[in-house]
């Protein structure tokens, strides 16, 4: 039963006690179970002024790392590097060390600052190229399936774009077709396949620059096409000239390949009209 201290003569006699005992070295706990004293807040006044003992203290986990931050920014350490070394947050950081004067700002060399600039830059460039990718991706989502109409008009408007033309100064109608994108040249033989044209009247071949491997080439478009190399009509390979600044080089750069269609001009003619009513038909729309 808690004893109080009004049941006592004099408070300071109590308080002496308790300020004996404390002074002795007994814990909180250990003056209340002598004094019988189980109110904390008259416990809290009898010991009012008079420190524990060391023994009773708990040591604080974070002293060393308080040691630990100031020395390190006496050394002349940043917030973001003290953070990373010792693992602890920059709020504590702060508290522990805002009596400490400020580390001088070093200034950098022309080599430190440049190399920071290309770690900014190379990071520009690869958030830039991955909403690229992004919106091309979300773009190709939208294309979705291709009717035989789609086919059709899509093949007539590549070949009137890429394609051989006759002139009126030079009549040639036949169907020639010349890319350097292979994604280019699958479209356009699907398109000569939803024409019904046969396989066997297709001629292919290379045109490319003399410096470049010309094997590899003609390995890459047989493949690509499926058919094999000694199908190939013979490269034509354009001489190189040192002036020109080319920047198709590298063992990604396969030149060129040309699609021929044997007896062509039938089919040439079809597609000089399919054109003229797409353009037609582009025209009706126009408001």
């Amino acid at each position: 039963m808690t004893r109080s201290p009004n049941k006592y003569a004099d408070f300071e006699d109590l308080r002496e006690q308790a300020l004996a005992l404390r002074r002795a070295g007994l814990s909180r706990r250990q003056i209340r179970d002598r004094l019988h004293v189980y109110n904390n807040d008259i416990l809290n006044r009898l010991l009012e002024g008079e420190p524990p003992p060391e023994w009773t203290k708990r040591p604080n986990a974070k002293d060393d790392l308080r040691e630990q931050a100031r020395e390190l920014r006496l050394q002349g350490w940043t917030y973001d590097q003290i953070q990373v070394e010792l693992g602890c947050s920059k709020s504590s950081i702060s508290l522990w060390v805002r009596d400490l004067p400020r580390p001088e700002r070093r200034r950098r060399s022309s080599e430190e600052a440049s190399a920071i600039a290309k770690r900014g830059w190379e990071v520009k460039l690869l958030l830039r190229e991955e909403e690229r990718q992004l919106t091309t991706q979300s773009a190709a989502d939208e294309v979705g399936g291709m009717t035989d109409r789609e086919l059709f008009l899509l093949g007539v408007g590549l070949y009137w774009a890429e394609g051989s033309k006759s002139k009126p100064w030079s009549r040639r109608e036949r169907v020639t077709f010349v890319n350097s994108d292979p994604d280019m040249i699958t479209v356009f033989l699907a398109w000569l396949k939803l024409l019904d044209t046969p396989p066997e009247r297709l001629r292919f071949a290379v045109h490319i620059h003399e410096t470049a491997d010309v094997s590899a080439a003609e390995q890459f478009w047989a493949g690509h096409v499926g058919v094999h190399p000694t199908q190939f009509l013979k490269t034509t390979t354009k001489k190189h000239n040192p002036r020109t600044n080319r920047k198709n080089t590298g063992d990604s750069y396969y030149g060129c390949l040309r699609v021929d269609v044997r007896d062509g001009a039938e089919l040439y003619r079809r597609i000089e009209g399919w054109w003229k009513g797409t353009v037609v038909a582009a025209e009706q729309r126009t408001p």
